[in-house]
């Protein structure tokens, strides 16, 4: 066995002082996962616990298997917008009768659990997971709908939600809709377009038009039972294939359904792995509190990989990029981790062989971020650094396998890019609380803005405004505060900011979702790589 040493000092000022920021940000993100379990508030949650109903974790908890994990999804969706803190919506993985399966919830505390853009961009990559990992979709529906002061933003992209549903049908992977509550509208084409149905007795309400809108448009009297209740549905309609007498039965047949579908995994669980040989607490105090201040990434793998067996490859070549293989809870993996942040061009072609001897061997490839992009300079572009940068994003564009990504610090401008960011698929990505994502950090930003600006006046023949250092501390601001992990995990662009301490079992979860799908990695297939 490679074990890899480690030389990390949890002792030491710098490693106490890394860890105590760390746990600062911790703590705020703690505040703001808070918030989204809160839903509507105490007000909304008090009437929902009157009606005699569950809130959407509690039925979340019901329908998996006992004692087993819930990886959440995009906890943070709407972060920083008008929106409530996870978009009135509740994605993740679980198990449920020995079947990893993709959840969605309404959260009916907030807003009835109306859907808003935020809402629809978290459901729509629920859906990408589901079909990307062959994971059957269970959907908790209550919801009136979409929010109709959103609308412009949600009807037209909206339809792409029954458009999903039908496809994760058509390849196979069993969908089941479970309604609590109102799925009214457009809402009624969840269950509509579900291959399994359950009702809740006097509860559920599925209808295209509720009793006023059949009115002003017909002139027709109704109620909402005749027109659309569980009972009507499973006696008339037949849109219902099963009728729950109260939530908890509904969980249990949704349970029994899943039991049922004949779903099996493309690869066998591997079984238990052995821990890393060193406490994951110590990643607390790995990545400095400023990300211009290298560490070593070795020091995250040895405590997340099996044994922290790791097998480097070209440890002597391309030294800003460490490469090599390891097993994580028993599956294979090759890890790419940036070591000092940049890439030249010798990081570029090491990591382009890498990617391209995983696709021939099939493994899966996890990303860990950090890195401040590509090297610049004359010598660099003499060098051809845009033609071996080019490389690896090719690479990366091209690879079949799955990949996996963390940004543990700094993932700026076309480094983000080569490193299997957000726009590259992976098939999941998670932050740290001290990653940043952007272009390129504020300072630099900011610092080519005034250049470029005062080269403008110049060539104007005009005076440079010397509020300039006013401005550059703005834009400074203004691009630090959008680099944040929240900011971005708002947007959507990661799907989660995790605890450092649950990496490696963020990542199991992760591997063991990817394995229910078969994979083949590209023998060829690769761009033109310019030479």
């Amino acid at each position: 066995m490679t074990v890899l040493t480690s030389a990390l000092d949890p002792t030491g000022a710098e490693h106490r002082a890394n860890r105590e920021e760390m746990l600062a940000k911790l703590a705020a993100l703690n505040a703001e996962h808070a918030k989204a379990l809160a839903g509507g508030g105490e007000k909304y949650v008090a009437r929902h616990r009157k009606r005699g109903k569950l809130l959407a974790r509690e039925r979340i908890e019901l329908l998996l298997d006992p004692d087993t994990p819930f990886l959440e999804l995009s906890p943070l969706a709407a972060w920083g917008s008008d929106h409530t803190v996870g978009a009135s919506l509740v994605t993740g993985i679980g198990v449920v009768e020995g079947v990893e399966c993709l959840i969605t919830a309404n959260d009916p505390t907030v807003r009835g659990g109306a859907s808003n853009p935020w809402s629809l961009k978290k459901a729509l990559r629920a859906n990408d997971i589901a079909l990307a990992n062959r994971l059957p979709c269970i959907s908790l529906v209550e919801s009136g709908g979409a929010d109709l002061p959103s609308q412009k933003e949600i009807f037209i992209p909206g339809g792409a939600i029954f458009r999903d549903l039908t496809r994760l049908s058509a390849a196979g992977i069993p969908t089941v809709a479970v309604v609590f509550g109102n799925s009214t509208a457009g809402g009624a084409y969840i269950p509509g377009m579900s291959d399994h149905v359950i009702m809740v007795k006097e509860r559920a309400k599925v209808f295209l038009g509720g009793p006023p809108l059949v009115k002003m448009a017909t002139g027709e009297e109704s109620d909402d039972e005749s027109l659309g209740g569980a009972e009507m549905h499973a006696r008339t309609s037949g849109l219902a294939d099963y009728f729950a007498v109260d939530e908890p039965d509904a969980l249990r047949q949704a349970r029994r359904v899943v039991a049922r579908l004949n779903h099996r995994k493309a690869y066998e669980d591997p079984g238990p792995a052995e821990p890393p040989k060193y406490d994951p607490e110590e990643l607390l105090g790995v990545v400095p509190g400023d990300l211009k201040s290298p560490f070593d990434p070795r020091e995250v793998i040895a405590r997340i990989v099996d044994a922290s067996d790791f097998d480097e490859f070209k440890p002597l070549y391309g030294t800003s990029l460490t490469t090599g293989w390891a097993a994580l809870h028993g599956y294979p993996v090759g890890i790419l981790a940036n070591a000092r942040g940049v890439l030249f061009s010798e990081e570029s072609q090491k990591a382009a062989q890498f990617i391209q001897l995983a696709n021939q061997r099939d493994i899966p490839l996890l990303f860990l971020h950090n890195t401040t992009g590509y090297m610049v300079g004359r010598e660099y572009e003499q060098g051809g650094i845009i033609k071996h940068g080019a490389m690896m994003i090719n690479a990366v564009s091209n690879s079949r396998v799955p990949h996996l990504s963390v940004l543990m610090g700094a993932s700026y401008g076309a480094g983000h890019y080569g490193m299997c960011g957000r726009a590259y698929d992976p098939r999941f990505l998670f932050a740290w609380p001290s990653a940043k994502s952007a272009v390129m950090g504020p300072q630099q930003l900011a610092g080519v803005l005034s250049i470029v600006a005062r080269q403008s006046a110049a060539a104007k023949g005009q005076p440079y405004d010397e509020a300039d250092a006013a401005l550059r501390a703005m834009v400074e601001q203004q691009i630090e505060s959008e680099s944040l992990p929240m900011f971005l995990s708002g947007r959507l662009y990661d799907d989660g900011v995790i605890d450092p301490r649950d990496t490696r079992t963020v990542l199991g979860l992760c591997l063991s979702a990817i394995h229910t799908a078969p994979y083949e990695g590209a023998r060829g297939g690769f761009g033109v790589f310019r030479m």
